[in-house]
């Protein structure tokens, strides 16, 4: 193990770094001055100028990274130019919100992508293997946004079994805080799990194919062990590196979800700081995604080691 971190130390620090450039110089892109947004209705040059060497904007871009960058590494996530507060007290408020939807959607579609996968792949119902084909492909490609809206209409506005709006947390109140957490993280979760399923089936039905599995049938295997112990065990890698790459959707979809469920979270948080022109949030923001997205590689990659014997996590590449 930590052979393998060691070996994944040096393009783990290289994406961060190059992501870090990116995150700061991205926001900046934007046509429009923040200094000017500040200052108000009819600013003046000098109420101008002022704003921008109090913000330390009057410096060149590479200080500006600097600071930016040592400051993280002592712990300082920066200010907002906006509310004038810390980014970490920001991102503190409403880190629960986003961590509870994120985490509610992984476990829906590694249970639903692997069930929906797992029946696709081993029956053998020609009927019932082409509507769970039809069902996985209507996953994959309607939109999750639409997704979101068809469960408003149907579990929030003609049944209203589940609240469409707002939020409780689950650490104050676990009963409530799982209704509102059903329909946004369902929302979320349909579309990876659609390719999560539709992945797996393709894989079992490779390894069907193997000889290994012509094997175990000749010595008479039943077919619920060959699935289990042959198929379903050498094929759920392939699910492992989809659930392992469908992270970074999930963390994206969350900005739209949070917007249509007004859930008061990191995308919220991310969209009015990009009204804003906020860039000290927006750049912790963009660089703390793609640090949780390194950061489920790496699990995703000691995962299929403990899967796969073949797999030596301190073996060269």
């Amino acid at each position: 193990m930590i052979r393998f971190l060691a070996r994944k130390a040096p393009s783990v620090v290289f994406v961060l770094l190059a992501s870090s450039v990116v995150a700061f110089s991205l926001p900046r892109l934007a046509p429009g001055d923040v200094a000017v947004s500040l200052a108000g209705a009819d600013p003046t040059a000098a109420n101008v100028a002022a704003i921008r060497e109090e913000l330390g904007l009057d410096r060149s871009p590479v200080v500006q990274y600097w600071d930016w960058i040592s400051g993280l590494f002592h712990g300082d996530l920066g200010q907002s130019y906006r509310l004038h507060r810390s980014v970490a007290s920001l991102i503190g408020d409403r880190l629960e919100s986003t961590v509870e939807l994120a985490v509610f959607a992984t476990l829906l579609v590694v249970v639903l992508g692997t069930a929906l996968g797992v029946l696709a792949g081993s029956t053998k119902r020609r009927w019932t293997r082409a509507t769970l084909d039809l069902g996985n492909s209507l996953l994959v490609a309607v939109p999750a946004f639409l997704i979101a809206l068809a469960l408003i209409l149907i579990f929030g506005v003609y049944h209203r079994w589940l609240p469409v709006s707002g939020e409780v947390s689950m650490l104050e109140n676990p009963a409530i805080g799982i209704q509102y957490l059903t329909l946004p993280a369902v929302a979320l979760a349909l579309s990876p799990s659609g390719i999560v399923a539709r992945l797996l089936q393709t894989e079992m039905a490779k390894v069907r194919n193997e000889d290994y599995v012509d094997l175990a049938l000749a010595k008479g295997a039943s077919s619920r062990r060959i699935t289990l112990r042959h198929v379903l065990r050498n094929s759920f890698g392939t699910a492992v590196v989809a659930i392992g790459l469908e992270i970074g959707t999930l963390l994206a979809g969350a900005v739209i979800m949070e917007s249509i469920f007004n859930r008061n979270g990191l995308g919220q948080l991310a969209v009015t700081s990009v009204q804003s022109r906020d860039f000290t949030v927006l750049q912790v923001l963009i660089l703390g995604v793609v640090f949780v997205a390194v950061i489920c590689q790496l699990i995703t990659e000691m995962v299929l080691a403990t899967l796969d014997p073949r797999i030596r996590l301190g073996a060269p590449s």
